[in-house]
């Protein structure tokens, strides 16, 4: 028998990472949670439980969902995240339970419109959206580059001064948080970040323990950033030395100067510096900035791509 039931924040921490790691675990960006990376989550500013639904199977957990509802986000859109079946339980109904129910949770807490994504190389997933009445809004892809050359003389601008975020700065974690939200927020699906968000992503993230940051000046102004960071459990699982670019952005009367360029380029170089051999990113296909002719520019290729999909409910 199924039995859909609601997550208990401080009991099924465990359930929740043991359904994680056997029904992501596919993924070439995957690696395994720990029951302390979990709590170390549900410190995020943003952490609601409300939403996460376990599935179980003749009394076994099988599945899970994470309707999620942004409660600092004004347009009323939840979003359905993490919906995993363990393998050897596909293909008996379950994701389309636990899609189900997350559903009825978004609509029971006021949302108009539901968020789903699914890996493109995923046809089942793609599949569930579309037969639940969701249609495709925006695509994303991984890219990679490999760090044996990082390259030069391609238009970065040399004029702007760079300067390291100071940890543990007030004023810089502000400056990075005003940066961040400013550079952002002609993006899909942008809300401002809190400083108390920024804060916890670079201090208290259990993914990327490793970080670095980086400011970009003109006549003593900021103008830009890129962030850079190392999930070291992954590179330790997966026996690589991979690194990400974590973020980066141009305020608007600067763009298409070859701050971009210099930005991508310094940030590469952050990541070799720490015996970094692969960088990674993701982005929005659709990216207003055309963001991704950026990155083809500085050498990265798409590696694979991940679909959204929406529903009015």
């Amino acid at each position: 028998m199924l039995n859909i039931r609601s997550f208990v924040q401080g009991t099924d921490e465990a359930v929740w990472v043991s359904v994680w790691n056997r029904a992501f675990k596919e993924f070439d960006d995957f690696r395994s949670l720990s029951v302390d990376d979990m709590i170390e989550t549900e410190k995020s500013p943003v952490f609601d439980a409300t939403g996460r639904f376990i599935a179980e199977l003749d009394g076994q957990a099988v599945g899970i969902v994470n309707a999620y509802v942004d409660k600092m986000r004004e347009e009323k859109k939840g979003f359905m995240r993490t919906l995993g079946v363990v393998p050897e339980n596909r293909g008996k109904g379950i994701g389309r339970a636990l899609a189900e129910k997350a559903l009825q949770s978004l609509r029971e807490r006021g949302m108009h419109t539901a968020e789903a994504g699914a890996r493109m190389e995923r046809a089942e997933a793609q599949r569930l959206w579309e037969s639940m009445g969701f249609k495709r809004v925006r695509v994303f892809s991984l890219m990679k580059r490999s760090l044996d050359t990082i390259p030069s003389d391609i238009g970065e601008n040399m004029k702007v001064q760079m300067r390291n975020y100071q940890k543990g700065f007030l004023e810089d974690l502000k400056l990075l948080n005003w940066l961040s939200n400013e550079t952002f927020k002609e993006h899909y699906n942008y809300r401002p970040d809190t400083v108390g968000e920024t804060r916890y992503f670079l201090e208290q993230d259990p993914t990327f323990r490793v970080q670095e940051w980086l400011f970009m000046h003109l006549h003593g102004e900021p103008i830009g950033y890129v962030g850079v960071g190392i999930d070291e459990k992954y590179n330790e699982e997966k026996d690589t030395k991979a690194g990400w670019i974590l973020s980066i952005g141009v305020l608007k009367p600067n763009r298409l100067k070859g701050i971009g360029t210099r930005l991508m380029i310094e940030g590469m170089k952050l990541l070799k510096s720490k015996g970094i051999t692969e960088a990674l990113l993701g982005v929005d296909d659709m990216n207003p900035t055309h963001a991704m002719k950026l990155y083809e520019k500085t050498g990265f290729t798409v590696a694979s791509k991940d679909a959204a999909y929406q529903k009015a409910i």
